[in-house]
């Protein structure tokens, strides 16, 4: 073991490199294949559950992200809103300033796997020795070993804390989109960054106006008249009201399209699309004698023909 090269072979294949496994036997050379190994490992420990052989690090590593949702409003997903969120988030105990050993303590190596963070296994398989590297079970990849832990975190070295957040929601973001916060979420494991923060946006529905990508959809009553007639009828908006000509002889069904009047692109707030309406006419239900005979006169105009007067109905006795 004090010659380097032996070593090396031996952390790599174990007892399989001095007894013949490894030196050329059958033509091939294990010294130019280090990562054969690896290979049949992963195919391997995946099929017959070997576990995980990627290697672990007791280095830096960033925190993982926190995820949380918040509600808003279509007029406020139209013109961007800030939120406060109240949330539940790790920060380094003060106790043991994140050590996670008691004060006037400290971490001692663990001896299981030397400081390193993962463990070698070897074991025998089809293709000769197959080497497994794993995550320390002992110190679970930390490299230490807590004997007398914080009594403020218990040896994790982070105390949870109601924190509050704000976050800033750009205008034109759609329900399902998130917003991320660098640096809010988990803290970074043996002096690693932050994890992030990602709020994801729920937009609530609207009672009038449907949305798709940037443009708005609606649909906007006018009455018999106006569709004959034509006319300016007031058209809302998430905007605001617009005052919009409807055309002589109008249908149903038509629809018209305000340009510019949808929500803003998250990209460029000048670029805004557009908003769609759907003209219904309105048929009026309940009509006075005055508007009958108006409406009659009206038929009689258009077809030539005098319209039946309605026949009142007679009682039992009668």
């Amino acid at each position: 073991m004090s010659d380097p090269e032996k070593r090396r072979q031996y952390d790599q294949f174990g007892h399989a490199a001095f007894d013949g496994g490894a030196g050329g036997a059958g033509g091939f050379d294990f010294n130019n294949m280090g990562d054969m190994g690896d290979i049949f490992g992963d195919i391997f420990g995946d099929l017959f559950g070997g576990g995980s052989r990627r290697r672990a690090s007791n280095g830096p590593m960033q925190g993982a992200n926190v995820r949380t949702s918040v509600r808003i409003t279509f007029e406020e997903a139209f013109r961007g809103v800030d939120k406060e969120l109240d949330l539940n988030l790790k920060e380094e105990c003060e106790t043991c300033h994140g050590t996670g050993a008691k004060p006037g303590t400290e971490a001692t190596t663990c001896p299981k796997c030397g400081g390193k963070g993962q463990v070698v296994y070897t074991q025998q398989s089809l293709f000769g020795m197959v080497r497994n590297v794993t995550t320390c079970p002992d110190c679970n990849g930390t490299g230490k070993i807590i004997k007398d832990k914080c009594p403020d975190c218990y040896g994790s070295g982070y105390i949870t804390k109601r924190k509050k957040i704000q976050v800033s929601i750009p205008a034109g973001i759609d329900s399902g989109q998130s917003v991320r916060i660098r640096g809010k979420g988990e803290p970074g494991i043996n002096g690693g960054p932050r994890g992030d923060l990602l709020v994801e946006v729920i937009v609530a529905q609207h009672p009038k106006f449907q949305r798709q990508d940037m443009n708005v959809f609606s649909t906007e009553s006018i009455s018999f008249p106006t569709a004959v007639l034509g006319g300016e009828v007031r058209i809302p908006t998430v905007a605001g009201d617009v005052m919009v000509d409807v055309k002589p002889g109008t249908q149903s069904g038509t629809k018209i399209r305000l340009k510019g009047k949808g929500m803003p692109s998250l990209r460029s707030q000048s670029l805004m699309g557009d908003h769609y309406v759907t003209l219904v006419v309105d048929v009026p239900t309940k009509l006075n004698e005055e508007q009958k005979a108006a409406l009659c006169a009206y038929d009689q105009t258009m077809t030539g023909k005098e319209r039946p007067k309605d026949k009142k109905h007679k009682g039992f006795f009668k």
